[in-house]
């Protein structure tokens, strides 16, 4: 069994790049359907977000085929073009990227907490379509586990922003009046509803954008006013700020839709988006100042913080090692189950004679047999566990190689 990844983000390669390999969860599920279909490949999970899209699998040791490949035949490219945005990583490097993502020590804004939410739902996304191996299962939930102790016991100065929280940093230092502005966000998703809270607590006037389904009543973030995603043209020439964070695969404004509306003042455009929701031309048109969620990157981390990191790091290590536990372990079981059986039929023999000249019958004898080998079965399994659970793993590891050895003839 073996345990690999490759992962693109937003240190190798720009929104664009990104997009391209980026999943909605209807397209993620399809591509983890097709990947588990192939030999070799145990189990599969797609991690894709705003920031980053990571294939993870579980194969069999002598699997011979690449991630990179694969997902690029997926996305109809030529993995020689874009393999240089690309890391791979295996085993230990990559049970240990795994924990500190979700412990966000690896995100674009330090400590933020969606990505506990978004490594989870992975999870649950590959679980639902039947995709994922218990390798996987045990350790994206350990990996959660750590996440959420790192957030519970550990006090970044920094951590609960957002993207957004990052824009609003960089719009007070250029002394943008939000107090006064008038602000539009495009979306009523996760994102979308982050992005309003967050300007709302800037003390600006936010309209939410918002389509009406059949599934019922459609909320919006507590203090913002509401209007339909249709008229968001014609509210936009009012507006000092505009948002958009959507899920959508089509882009939300458009250069020409932007041209056609005559801007009076100017306009700050931020898109949170992967892929895009705003087209990159919409920066060229005189009244627009279009940034990216790339332009929203923190600078190199405090004294306060390297000493927050280094607490997260004694916690993410325990996980790790726990993990580890299980996961060397797992592979021993196979090996504790033939020591057991082999322990029981050696019990068999002994009692064999002794178990003839009981004044049974055949039934009674049988019964007793079965109820002697299940008693057996479960006083070898405990005292071997009882080892597991007191020794250090080599240690361990050299008692079941000492136990085989009895048996071996």
């Amino acid at each position: 069994m073996s345990i690999s990844m490759i992962g693109i983000d937003y240190n190798k390669a720009n929104v664009d790049i990104r997009a391209m390999f980026s999943f909605t969860k209807k397209n993620a599920t399809a591509a983890m359907e097709r990947l588990k279909k192939i030999s070799g490949i145990q189990g599969c999970v797609i991690l894709s977000t705003c920031n980053r899209m990571e294939l993870w699998a579980s194969t069999k040791a002598d699997w011979d085929g690449t991630l990179l490949e694969e997902l690029c035949k997926i996305k109809e490219v030529d993995p020689t073009q874009y393999g240089e945005y690309f890391v791979e990583r295996k085993e230990e490097e990559a049970v240990d990227h795994l924990f500190h993502l979700t412990s966000g020590l690896k995100s674009m804004i330090l400590a933020e907490d969606q990505i506990i939410t978004q490594v989870k739902d992975a999870l649950t996304l590959a679980r639902d379509a039947f995709v994922t191996d218990n390798v996987l299962e045990v350790l994206f939930r350990k990996a959660v586990t750590a996440g959420k102790k790192v957030k519970t016991n550990v006090i970044f100065s920094r951590a609960n922003q957002t993207a957004m929280d990052q824009a609003i940093e960089m719009l007070k230092e250029r002394n943008f009046p939000f107090a006064e502005a008038r602000c539009m966000v495009i979306g009523n998703g996760e994102m979308g509803k982050l992005a309003a809270q967050s300007l709302r607590r800037t003390g600006a006037d936010v309209t939410v954008t918002v389509r009406q389904y059949r599934s019922g009543v459609v909320t919006i973030p507590m203090g913002c006013s509401r209007i339909n995603y249709g008229e968001r043209l014609d509210f936009l020439p009012g507006c000092d700020l505009v948002v958009s964070a959507t899920a959508s695969p089509n882009c939300t404004l458009t250069k020409e839709q932007i041209e056609g509306l005559d801007l009076k003042k100017q306009i700050i455009f931020i898109d949170l988006a992967v892929p895009r929701d705003m087209e990159p031309g919409i920066g060229e048109i005189e009244g627009a100042e279009l940034y990216t969620i790339d332009d929203f990157k923190l600078s190199g981390p405090s004294a306060a913080t390297l000493q927050s990191m280094e607490q997260a790091e004694a916690i993410i290590q325990e996980e790790i090692d726990d993990f580890y536990v299980w996961y060397q372990g797992r592979a021993l079981i196979p090996r504790i189950q033939e020591i057991k059986e082999d322990a029981v039929t050696d019990l068999n023999l002994r009692l064999h004679k002794i178990l003839g000249k009981l004044p049974l019958s055949e039934q009674e004898r049988k019964d007793l047999e079965a109820s002697i080998d299940t008693a057996a079965g479960k006083v070898v399994t405990k005292m071997i566990f009882g080892l597991r659970d007191t020794l250090e793993t080599d240690a361990f590891i050299d008692c079941v190689e000492g136990l085989e050895k009895v048996y071996e003839e």
